[in-house]
């Protein structure tokens, strides 16, 4: 059924660049973020400034992962150390939460100037999955999500929503550990043999594959699909809309 296994009752799905058009608004702030953070610290170490780069970077430490833990993995793989900071840290702080703090400003005033716009073939395929009896939910790394679900149009569509702000509350590991898909396929009572992951990030679909989810579905939005693979993927597809001709 929609090209899944036959014992799959639940449909989780990732947010950015799955349902939304939004993970090249959250790369564009990213970016934006470190290359300001890391152009300063150069200036005053008297070091060669290299940018944060919007694809490779953004793929392999960022995407799919709580913003804080971005922050850490990222400066980590240049050689960078911060102090964690207060919740509510002032966004000019040199602190992880802080940087973080910076880039979700940036992204929430994009989503505002820019508006959200859902994949057209996402929306098709979570339809059909509703009328076909199937339970659905958004699992996010992004406090946003609600807002960016109500920006979008859809969040009517979704049973549950594990999210940001459910990462934090119950303290769950962020992608690409299994925490968040754990939480939602308990949400429907089923076991994650039972339960399908729709996934664009590698960290995502890395969890989708530790989780030992019944079926991984890697969404190739910018040619990574061997990468999508190599980390867990069952079936990759450039849009979902391709698993509806599957029916």
């Amino acid at each position: 059924m929609l090209g899944l296994p036959e014992h799959v009752s639940t449909c989780l799905f990732d947010l950015d660049g799955v349902l939304t058009r939004t993970a090249k608004v959250h790369a564009a702030a990213w970016k934006q973020m470190f290359d300001d953070y890391l152009r300063d610290r150069a200036g005053h170490e008297g070091s060669a400034f290299v940018p944060f780069d919007a694809v490779r970077d953004y793929d392999e430490y960022v995407d799919g992962r709580p913003r804080e833990d971005g922050v850490r993995t990222f400066l980590a793989s240049r050689g960078i150390t911060l102090p964690e900071g207060e919740a509510g840290d002032d966004p000019d702080r040199e602190t992880v939460r802080g940087l973080g703090d910076r880039k979700n400003d940036l992204v929430l005033r994009m989503i505002r100037e820019q508006g959200v716009e859902a994949y057209e073939g996402s929306v098709a395929y979570v339809r059909a999955a509703r009328a076909a009896g199937l339970h659905r939910a958004v699992v996010s790394s992004s406090a946003n999500c609600r807002d960016v679900l109500a920006a979008a149009g859809i969040e009517d569509l979704f049973e549950a929503r594990v999210d940001g702000v459910t990462i934090a509350e119950q303290h769950l590991r962020g992608k690409p550990a299994a925490d968040s898909y754990l939480a939602a396929a308990r949400l429907f009572g089923v076991d994650p043999g039972g339960a399908a992951v729709f996934e664009d990030a590698l960290a995502g679909v890395a969890a989708g594959r530790a989780g030992g989810f019944g079926c991984v579905v890697g969404v190739d939005r910018v040619g990574q699909a061997d990468a999508l693979r190599e980390h867990g993927a069952d079936v990759v597809v450039n849009d979902l809309s391709e698993l509806l001709d599957q029916r």
